[in-house]
């Protein structure tokens, strides 16, 4: 709506646009972001294209920019070599156990941090968040003689079990609760007769919802894209994705054209979930985001 009338030296007043309008952007803005969509692509179709060829067409100059005839040999060699079947069975075990028990404990645990008393509460939490700058590398020497010595060497308990609970999970379901979840809510539940874990289970999980499927994916994808840690865990007997690739295209004279087909194997997956589940992660994303 315009506002009418006249201000006091006689110009117009500015127009009030109405609240919850859409705004529409140029075509400047659809320019630069058609640029970062395809920048973001490329990676993906040189991938695809690399998979495509032979080695001894790959190592010619100039490079090969569009698709070849060797995409299904190169599949068929690397998910034979690799072990790819396995690798991709024991990646979604892995990331989707470590996704539920991170979004699990993490939302507990950031509860506990937004709307519980007690003693240590904020010594605890800015451990928590400390133990962020620490880096991952330190503990790999520890981490591998206690899974020696319980005998997980090789086994999936052993790169599920260090990365269930994350200290920026925690903060980030307690940054969301604290906005999410009022504190009346939680008190009315505990009038009403519920304990703790009634509270949480039909207080504390139905408001936290958006906040958990953005963790659930985060945790899925950082687990799935592991390496460092699986790679000095597992073997090529029992892979996960990332280590099987590892295997792929020795010798010499690295096979690329294999190398890379194994990559896309490993990436098709995330991009078919993402295909199916994308309209619920992202309207997920924006119920957390909206208020009102």
């Amino acid at each position: 709506m315009r506002v009418r009338g006249r201000t006091g030296g006689g110009r117009r007043a500015a127009p009030v646009h109405r609240a919850g309008r859409h705004l529409h952007g140029g075509p400047l803005a659809y320019a630069v972001l058609s640029l970062f969509a395809l920048g973001s692509l490329f990676p993906l179709f040189w991938t695809a294209v690399t998979a495509s060829r032979d080695n001894t067409r790959l190592a010619r100059t100039p490079p090969p920019l569009w698709f070849g005839g060797d995409l299904p040999h190169n599949l068929v060699r690397a998910w034979g070599e690799a072990h790819m079947g396995l690798a991709l069975f024991n990646t979604v075990l892995v990331a989707g156990t470590v996704a539920l028990g991170t979004v699990f404990f993490c939302t507990i645990a950031g509860f506990a941090f937004a709307r519980l008393r007690f003693r240590g509460r904020r010594g605890l939490l800015l451990l928590t968040v400390g133990t962020m700058m620490v880096p991952p590398q330190l503990g790999v020497v520890p981490l591998f003689l206690m899974t020696a010595r319980l005998g997980w060497t090789d086994q999936l308990q052993s790169v599920v079990l260090p990365t269930l609970v994350s200290a920026f999970g925690v903060f980030f379901m307690r940054q969301y609760l604290v906005e999410a979840l009022p504190a009346e809510l939680v008190e009315a539940a505990r009038v009403d007769g519920a304990n703790s874990w009634r509270v949480v289970w039909h207080v504390v999980f139905p408001a936290a919802r958006p906040a958990m499927a953005v963790l659930a994916m985060l945790s899925f994808v950082q687990a799935w894209n592991d390496f460092f840690w699986p790679v000095i865990a597992l073997t090529q007997e029992n892979p996960t994705v990332q280590v099987a690739l590892t295997g792929l295209g020795r010798g010499y004279v690295p096979d690329q054209a294999v190398i890379m087909a194994g990559a896309l194997l490993g990436t098709l997956p995330l991009l078919l979930a993402f295909a199916l589940f994308g309209r619920q992660i992202v309207g997920g994303i924006m119920r957390g985001a909206v208020k009102g």
